[in-house]
């Protein structure tokens, strides 16, 4: 679908560029929204949100017996290592999680829980729940919502 519309008037060319219709600034607008609506919710936990995105990659993990490294951690969450490197070792410092650099790459950074860290997966269990509460957005919404964003996702990154 890449194809383009003739403008025929000065009036399509000022609908085309209005804020209230770019998909981009929609997209922008509900992100530091929701964000936003994170922020109490994960002050009790003392975390920001990419420290909380963090700390999902890695609960997800530990469940499944992994020590991820730093570069998966970043490939998952579209970081790239020098905003990812500060997170975890704010992340450390609180006694969260630990870094290891591998004895044969140096070069290769793991990443694993400590007991404290598995220990706030369950106090941060009821946080996804309460946001869609306080949205108002119900389970079958949220779910076609995220199906409908990972598709976008996927269609801007294969245009790469």
């Amino acid at each position: 679908m890449k194809e383009r519309k003739a403008l025929d008037s000065e009036e399509d060319i000022n609908n085309l560029l209005a804020l209230d219709n770019q998909l981009c600034f929609a997209l922008y607008a509900v992100n530091r929204a929701i964000t936003g609506r994170y922020r109490p919710l994960l002050a009790e936990l003392d975390l920001t949100y990419p420290q909380y995105l963090v700390m999902l990659v890695m609960w997800e993990a530990d469940r499944k017996g992994d020590s991820p490294r730093v570069s998966s951690i970043g490939e998952r969450l579209r970081l790239d290592s020098g905003t990812l490197t500060p997170l975890l070792r704010r992340l450390e410092q609180r006694g969260l999680l630990t870094r290891q650099r591998s004895s044969e790459d140096e070069r290769v950074v793991t990443v694993a829980l400590t007991d404290e860290g598995r220990a706030m997966r369950e106090k941060a269990s009821d946080v996804p729940l309460r946001l869609l509460c306080d949205l108002g957005v119900g389970p079958e919404q949220a779910v076609q919502l995220r199906e409908d964003l990972r598709d976008l996702l996927s269609r801007v990154e294969g245009d790469r």
